[in-house]
């Protein structure tokens, strides 16, 4: 087995990103049991947040590290939070308080104008020093309501509507989120790069 270290303390990622990666024969540790510090994401993309985790994890494990940097973002706020949502309502923010500021900013706004989509970007670092890191996307659409329906996933889930599947990210199983999410897209896009 691989040793792979994963730049993130955050438990529901750490969660979804393990099952998916499973297939791969991975041994895969958290940042976390190395001692390794969260580094500043100070990007302005998700592709610059990731790869910015990513060679940090690398450069203290000395390991291949994958990171990723997601977020929602909402067309009636110009596509805010963005690479902000996990700080959207402060820099030390909590799900709640995050939720609680995004439906306030949305109260006014009609349904259908309510538009957005969840986006993640996955970075594989070899090393450190990796000049080709590779880099994988996805992007899940949906819409936010007001009210919060289910107790399953985190972050804004139980905020954003599926309107293929009629419910909340939230009230979907494990499953079902992982084979529609935009995290799950850009890990399984992830995973046949690392087969090939």
């Amino acid at each position: 087995m691989r040793k792979l270290v994963i730049a993130s303390g955050n438990q529901g990622k750490l969660r979804e990103l393990s099952a998916l990666l499973q297939p791969l024969d991975y041994d895969v540790h958290t940042q976390a049991e190395f001692n390794v510090p969260d580094v500043p994401e100070t990007g302005t993309t998700f592709v610059e947040n990731a790869i910015i985790k990513a060679r940090h994890a690398a450069e203290l494990t000395g390991l291949p590290a994958i990171a990723d940097d997601s977020g929602i973002e909402v067309d009636a706020l110009d596509g805010a939070p963005g690479v902000y949502s996990a700080r959207f309502s402060a820099p030390d923010a909590t799900d709640e308080k995050n939720n609680a500021l995004l439906v306030e900013k949305l109260r006014d706004v009609p349904e259908d104008q309510r538009t957005a989509r969840y986006r993640a970007v996955i970075v594989y670092m070899k090393h450190a020093k990796d000049p080709s890191p590779i880099i994988c996307e996805g992007s899940w659409e949906g819409r936010i309501v007001l009210e919060p329906h289910g107790e399953g996933g985190f972050g804004y889930d139980p905020y954003f509507f599926v309107p293929t599947h009629g419910c909340t990210s939230a009230e979907l199983s494990a499953e079902v989120k992982n084979s529609l999410s935009h995290r799950g897209q850009a890990l399984r896009e992830l995973v046949s790069k690392l087969t090939k």
